[in-house]
């Protein structure tokens, strides 16, 4: 099988398959209330049951039909962020309903790779282009302005909201290697939280604010690649106690968006065969 959807509980350190498919399937958001996760493939978004059954049911996104891996609902699971570039051949950011429909533009400046729900919905987080500099931006979910959190200090991207709206965890490669910081949303606080000879990404904050979910590349990687031996590793919020939890078959689409249970005991990936 291409693709295992699995869950991962770190309190009993246990993981269960939910499906698998010889599809592509990509980063897995849990919805709010815990009944479903959503997924992407082959420019598609899906719903998929947390017991995994009757497979997956794709979501109506109207026009946006090459959608990446960028997607997420919003905290109270009336709305969905995607981003697509069926419209302006370059990743934008838009909203639609939950249960399907068309999608409404945010984002002007292009491209623009949706990340992060701030948890009052009011505004998202996101990776950035511009003149080929990778920065962290955030926007109104209304649209507007953006506002630029970094200046070019590396390559920056991944950036997800702490859930108590306090903080933004993203990776940079400031420093060198790709690392986990975080900054406050007023551009404030800058911090480094981990210091090691992985490539770091993808900081998902847990819905409880007491650990963040990452995946690791081993040094000599660049970018974020697929079908990769890497590491899944858990930290505290300071970055501190930073555990391997697992190592699997994987990569890009394994965690690039919020994957949390809203109970935050558990989180989702996919686990992947080679091609």
């Amino acid at each position: 099988m291409r693709s295992s959807v699995e869950i991962y509980n770190i309190r009993t350190g246990t993981n269960r398959v939910v499906w698998q498919t010889d599809q592509l399937i990509e980063a897995p958001n849990y919805s709010p209330d815990g009944r479903y996760l959503l997924l992407n493939g082959d420019g598609l978004l899906y719903r998929l049951p947390l017991d995994g059954s009757g497979g997956i049911a794709r979501v109506d996104t109207g026009f946006a039909t090459t959608c990446n891996n960028d997607h997420g609902i919003s905290p109270d699971g009336s709305q969905i962020a995607i981003s697509d570039k069926t419209q302006y051949g370059k990743s934008c950011i838009y909203v639609l309903p939950a249960e399907g429909g068309v999608p409404r533009q945010v984002t002007t400046n292009l491209p623009s790779y949706w990340h992060g729900w701030s948890p009052d919905g009011q505004s998202f987080s996101y990776c950035g282009i511009r003149d080929d500099v990778f920065d962290i931006y955030t926007i109104s979910t209304d649209g507007g302005e953006e506002t630029r959190l970094t200046h070019g200090e590396g390559r920056n991207d991944g950036p997800d909201f702490s859930a108590d709206g306090q903080w933004i965890y993203f990776n940079s490669s400031r420093t060198g290697l790709m690392q986990i910081w975080r900054i406050r949303p007023d551009t404030t606080g800058l911090q480094q939280l981990t210091d090691d000879n992985y490539g770091n990404w993808f900081a998902h904050p847990s819905p409880k604010n007491d650990k963040v979910v990452l995946i690791s590349y081993d040094a000599d990687v660049f970018d974020h690649p697929r079908d990769l031996n890497v590491r899944m590793r858990l930290m505290d919020m300071d970055g501190g106690n930073l555990t391997t939890l697992f190592e699997l078959f994987g990569g890009q689409g394994s965690i690039n968006v919020p994957n949390w249970s809203p109970n935050g005991d558990e989180f989702a990936y996919v686990r992947y065969e080679p091609a």
